[in-house]
């Protein structure tokens, strides 16, 4: 085997397990006043230089594999002493991966006065904590959220009195009536994968905070509903909430009364399960199926809901599209790797919808900075939840791999990987009316109105920003095109059939590129006092027509209106 080099990381093996390797502190290491030596009896994170996909595929599917780096040929795995050993004699090079390992050591352990969270990682929300939060959302805010009980979990089958039930938190404003496009999330379907939840959790917190506050969320949850599992996997979070290394569920059935019991949850959907090479059948392997397509009840109560919220759009034959204008998003949160990933898992031939799953994954890459690219560049895995999503029901289906390691640091959670992804969140929540053709279009953003009131009859400057390549091409290009259109709409959002669009101008004169300021100066005559919300919506060369911005905007209310135009009526608006 022509095995890659990689000089800068590469150390023997054996020198660890000669007791040769000193422990030194991590610079941000959950626990600042202590450090704990790498064990010599492991188990370890290893890196291991590959060189060729299939032997990535072929060990992801062997060994507890945690991260791919396929431009630089190297993976990175938990091993034991007797696989490191193995490995090595098959002409393996490995390197351990010092602070990863040695983070292995801290897991379970508190810091000291630790009040919540997860021991020696209080950031991150136990299933306890994220579940009070999420009824402490629903009582502050009982007109914009709902948390409902929707299953059980396996051991909560198996007693009453333990296990956990499955919740869904839903936001939308409940006097706004619908149908309202879906988008929907869920988090730590992995358990041991710390930041998935608590962004879930943040994420919520983010939507309700803001809303009637930022113009942007506000139009979201009045026009559309975010629904999120945000622990889809409460038994084995349990488990990696003791300092285990769990990834799967608990079900007892299966590699019975060890640390690798139960099923791989992203291996046991029932869309192409067991179809390809990409789950194992060992019940001890980290990525075992399960006995059976959807045997586990937490994918049962998973799909059950995920069916209930979405039509199925899509034909039975594996290359029947989903119509353009197909709606939803459902999106699966996990770590580790920095990536964006959509369908298909299973194969390489993309899906029919793949040319759009691709500009979305792109789009919301731009975001977070993560590597866009299809679940098979990554690896071989069916039976996944993305490829349930779009391949059941036609969905626009996609996964996140947040930040560098299961274990994450909490400053570099807070830091790094907390608000971009809730910005990328956001963006996946705008689209889901129409998330296979919204993100080819300019996005709108810095939409801005005079924040004072402003009397009736006053002309108001309105701006925003156009924008048609904010695209992640880190991986591909993605064509962009010069923007043409904008337009502003009052009151009423564009995608009703009421709307009346206000013409808008390029500031410097010309429409001729891919990024364009837009403005105009809105006449205010004849809209009743109070709060108004302004969209405003580019359409590119192509046609492609992108997420909208809006602002508030303020008509003085101690005003007389003789004309007795009411609020929403656009018709007495003009822009000049």
């Amino acid at each position: 085997m022509n095995l890659l080099k990689q000089a800068s990381w590469i150390f023997a093996l054996s020198a660890l397990l000669a007791g040769s390797v000193s422990a030194q502190p991590a610079s941000d290491a959950p626990l600042p006043e202590a450090w704990f030596a790498i064990s010599e009896t492991g188990p370890w994170v290893v890196r291991i230089a590959f060189d060729a996909r299939q032997t990535a595929d072929d060990l992801y599917q062997r060994i507890d594999v945690w991260q791919i780096r396929h431009d630089e040929g190297v993976l990175e795995a938990l091993v034991s002493a007797d696989e490191a050993q193995q490995l090595r004699g098959e002409g393996f090079v490995l390197a351990v991966a010092e602070e990863k390992t040695r983070t292995l050591a801290r897991l379970g352990i508190p810091l000291p006065d630790q009040g919540g969270g997860i021991p020696g990682f209080p950031c991150y929300r136990t299933v306890e904590e994220t579940y009070a939060t999420a009824e402490a959302i629903v009582a502050a805010n009982p007109g914009l959220a709902t948390w409902t009980d929707v299953g059980d979990s396996w051991e909560k089958l198996q007693d009453p009195n333990n296990g956990w039930d499955i919740f869904v938190l839903e936001l939308t404003q409940s006097t706004v009536p619908g149908p309202k496009p879906v988008f929907f999330a869920n988090f730590a379907i992995h358990s041991r994968e710390y930041t998935t939840a608590e962004l879930g959790t943040r994420f919520a917190e983010y939507l309700v905070d803001n809303y009637d506050v930022d113009p942007d969320i506000t139009w979201l949850l009045d026009h559309h509903e975010v629904h999120l599992m945000l622990q889809s996997n409460p038994d084995g979070r349990k488990q990696a909430e003791s300092g285990l290394f769990w990834r799967k569920n608990a079900n007892n059935n299966y590699c019975s009364n060890t640390n690798d019991r139960g099923a791989d949850l992203n291996r046991n959907f029932d869309f192409e399960w067991n179809c390809c090479g990409g789950s194992s059948g060992s019940q001890c392997n980290q990525t075992y199926r399960g006995p059976s397509a959807a045997s586990e009840p937490e994918i049962q109560v998973l799909q059950n809901y995920v069916r209930s919220i979405f039509p199925d759009q899509r034909g039975p034959g594996l290359n029947d599209p989903a119509p353009a204008d197909a709606t939803g998003v459902a999106i699966d949160v996990h770590a580790s790797g920095e990536l964006v990933l959509w369908s298909w898992g299973f194969t390489f031939d993309p899906p029919p919808n793949g040319t759009a799953l691709r500009t979305f994954g792109r789009k919301l890459a731009f975001f977070n900075d993560h590597t866009p690219l299809s679940v098979r560049e990554l690896t071989n895995a069916d039976g996944g939840s993305s490829d349930f999503y779009y391949g059941e029901l036609g969905v626009a289906g996609m996964g996140y791999e947040l930040g560098t390691q299961f274990f994450e640091s909490c400053t570099f959670f807070e830091n790094n990987i907390l608000q971009v992804n809730i910005d990328s969140l956001v963006y996946g929540a705008k689209v889901a009316r129409t998330p296979y053709l919204t993100p080819a279009g300019p996005e709108a953003f810095d939409a801005t109105a005079p924040t004072d009131p402003v009397s009736p009859g006053e002309l108001v400057l309105l701006t925003a920003t156009l924008d048609d390549t904010r695209f992640n091409n880190s991986n591909g290009t993605e064509p962009t095109e010069t923007i043409t259109i904008a337009e502003a709409f009052v009151d009423v959002p564009p995608w009703d059939d009421s709307a009346i669009p206000l013409a808008m101008i390029a500031s410097d004169g010309t429409f001729d590129e891919g990024v364009e300021q837009v403005e105009t100066m809105l006449d205010t005559t004849g809209l009743s006092g109070g709060r108004h919300m302004l969209y405003v919506r580019g359409t590119d060369s192509a046609g492609n027509q992108g997420v909208v911005a809006a602002a508030f905007l303020t008509i003085d209310s101690g005003s007389i209106f003789a004309d007795g135009f009411e609020s929403g009526n656009t018709s007495a608006w003009s822009a000049r």
